[in-house]
């Protein structure tokens, strides 16, 4: 009897399963809303008798507990890269020729797919079962989000058997999005239930998958279309076509509308077609995605520091509607920069609703001409962040009023603004200003840098309030006593912030350097520098602006902004202030860091056994400077099969050249 019933399930799931992939992968659904019901059903009722047949792995799996704390971060076996934009056809005719002319050839074939606006995610599984989902982060960390794409359909928690052994791991990129419709429908539930509306489709995604009670997320119905691999081990593919195959065949939706493109007028029609039926297609997309499919070409491109060089995103032209601008109020960042910003008579442009638009700085507001009371143009630019793009002159009222900065004083403060020589910016140069104050201890916070939990802006501004905190080593010196005593705290909430400040208290030498709020030093910046000075604050203290300059990455601005920064007596003992309340910086493990020290290379070629950035990762590791391009300054270059230019140069320098075969045991 049991085995009978064992079968059954089987049965209906590997049914409802390939009814799945009919319908999310090869969009061909055989069963209607309701047979389908019924399978499920039938299968929920026999699991429910017989609990001990459940299998992982079955549909009625997907929706599991509630976690009971936050999202746990792990590391991305790769980098989830950025990539660069193109904002006109001009930029992809640049990017075409860049790619050629780097490769040494007259053309180069291409995949084009829709770029989705939506969420990033990274799929993981292990011979062939899901064990982990990550959101994208900053790209070489994010949050496990598994317990909520387990509840994704489209998502198989074990790939469709292809008649090939699965891979033992493979990391799958996809990005999750949610159906106009759909998002139309779940607006349509929160106004019924009083709560506050999504404002796009790509907020009510990013809030679906990133619930702590997997329930909410399976109630609002979310897609995914997966584009790219990560890290994989035992498997053999050498194009993005054949990739894009491959994961259609093991149960993973991919873009129908992907195409392959061996011409630049091709690349420029096919986004130029995908830009005008954009408001047909049923979800959001915002451009166009340009790939270079032949993976060994794509190893000799290479990638940049946050973007590799063989794919761009061709953004579509702004979405822009005519509105008033009302007035023009000014803020003020972490940093002192006073931002002029316009307040317009409300607009919704592609599902959002815009009420203010940057207009950067005052060379921008005179050079528009721009005045309270005009008519004006305002666009959402790449579909994100609204500005005015011009002045409707011929509709300019008789009463309008010029605007300039220079005439007021710090919205926060109160105190006088300045504008120094060279800058576009004005600043306000009060150090105590309340404004700059909050930003700075919010920046501290901020999941990217000391990743504080609970210390968000209502709670910066009561203890800026309340004179616990001036500066962000005074969080340092809080106590369960200074914060149970004030409003929205009580004794849970007071011992779960000290928790939390003294759980950050263990961190890294990039989370620190870039939660100090150096003006110019971002997270990337911040891991370069790690590499350099090996997790030491006093290496990089006494660095010269020469030293700085001549890391690779780390560019005059930059430079003139560290110095700056440790020749600030107040700067240093806050920095000071913070070790001595308990900040320890963990030391990076850099193998053997000073072996290479002042040694450069250049990578060129593609290699079997490493991936150049991992070649690179090793030999930065070493103490090494890793150069983009061949010169006179160049030590060694690393040769892997077609070279190209770069050896001939190398050659002709008369630079040592480590061919694939050396190279295991010249880096060890």
């Amino acid at each position: 009897m049991e085995s009978k019933i064992k079968e059954k399930i089987k049965h209906l799931t590997d049914k409802i399963n390939e009814h799945n992939y009919a319908y999310y992968v090869l969009d061909q659904p055989y069963l209607s809303d309701a047979e389908y019901d019924n399978l499920f059903r039938e299968l929920e009722s026999l699991e429910k008798d017989n609990p001990e047949l459940i299998q992982p792995s079955s549909p009625t799996q997907r929706v599991g507990h509630p976690i009971k704390s936050g999202f746990q971060n792990y590391s991305h076996d790769t980098p989830m890269l950025s990539l660069s934009n193109a904002i006109n056809e001009q930029e992809i005719h640049d990017f075409n020729q860049r790619i050629n002319k780097w490769l040494e050839q007259e053309s180069t074939s291409y995949i084009a797919e829709p770029k989705i606006d939506g969420l990033g995610v990274s799929l993981i599984y292990e011979s062939g079962n899901l064990v982990r989902a990550l959101t994208r982060g900053d790209g070489y960390t994010g949050e496990d989000i598994t317990h909520n794409i387990k509840t994704i359909n489209a998502v198989p928690m074990v790939l469709r058997d292809n008649k090939h052994s699965h891979p033992e791991f493979i990391e799958i990129r996809g990005e999750i999005f949610m159906l106009k419709s759909d998002f139309a429908k779940l607006n349509q539930e929160r106004v019924q239930e009083g709560e506050k509306l999504f404002a796009n489709a790509r907020n009510a995604a990013a809030g679906s998958v990133r619930q702590l009670d997997p329930h909410v997320t399976a109630k609002r119905k979310l897609s995914i279309f997966c584009y790219e691999l990560g890290a994989s081990k035992g498997l053999d593919i050498n194009s993005h076509w054949g990739m894009l195959s491959y994961l259609r065949s093991i149960g993973l939706p991919v873009n129908p509308l992907a195409k392959k493109i061996d011409t630049i007028n091709n690349m420029i029609t096919y986004h130029q077609t995908l830009e005008n039926k954009r408001e047909s297609i049923p979800y959001e997309i915002d451009g166009s995605v340009i790939k270079v499919d032949n993976y060994l070409l794509r190893s000799n491109l290479g990638e940049r520091a946050r973007s590799p060089r063989w794919a761009i995103a061709a953004k579509f032209k702004s979405k822009d509607a005519e509105t008033q601008i009302l007035d023009i109020v000014l803020q003020v960042g972490r940093t002192g920069v006073i931002t002029p910003v316009a307040k317009i008579r409300e607009v919704k442009i592609s599902g959002a609703i815009i009420s203010s638009a940057t207009l950067h700085n005052q060379d921008e507001i005179d050079k528009k001409d721009i005045r309270i009371n005009d008519y004006a143009t305002v666009q959402r630019s790449g579909d994100v962040i609204p500005k005015i793009s011009n002045i409707i002159l011929e509709k300019r009222p008789k009463k309008t009023v010029k605007f300039d900065i220079a005439n007021h004083t710090c919205p926060s403060c109160n105190s006088i603004i300045s504008r120094l020589e060279g800058e576009a910016a004005y600043r306000c140069d009060n150090p105590d200003c309340k404004a700059k104050v909050q930003g700075s201890i919010e920046h501290f916070c901020s999941k990217n840098a000391m990743n504080i939990d609970g210390l968000g802006i209502q709670i910066v501004e009561q203890l800026i309030d309340s004179t616990l905190v001036a500066t962000i080593d005074d969080l340092f010196t809080l106590s369960y006593s200074d914060l149970v005593v004030l409003d929205r705290f009580q004794e849970k909430s007071a011992n779960n912030l000290i928790n939390a400040i003294n759980n950050s208290k263990d961190t890294t030498f990039p989370r620190f350097i870039f939660a100090l709020g150096i003006p110019n030093v971002g997270q990337h910046t911040s891991k370069i520098l790690d590499i350099h000075c090996e997790s030491s604050i006093d290496k990089l203290s006494m660095l010269s602006l020469e030293d700085l300059e001549n890391i690779d990455g780390v560019g005059l601005i930059v430079s003139q902004s560290i110095i700056e920064f440790f020749n600030s007596p107040s700067n240093i003992n806050i920095l000071n202030n913070c070790l001595a309340g308990g900040v320890k910086i963990k030391k990076t493990l850099f193998e053997n860091s000073h072996q290479l020290k002042d040694v450069t290379f250049v990578i060129t070629g593609s290699f079997k056994t490493h991936k150049r950035n991992e070649i690179k990762e090793i030999l930065e590791k070493k103490g090494a400077k890793v150069a983009s391009t061949v010169s006179s300054k160049t030590n060694f270059l690393i040769m892997g099969e077609n070279a190209g230019s770069k050896l001939e140069k190398a050659k002709a320098l008369n630079i040592k050249i480590v061919n694939e075969d050396q190279l295991e045991s010249f880096i060890n």
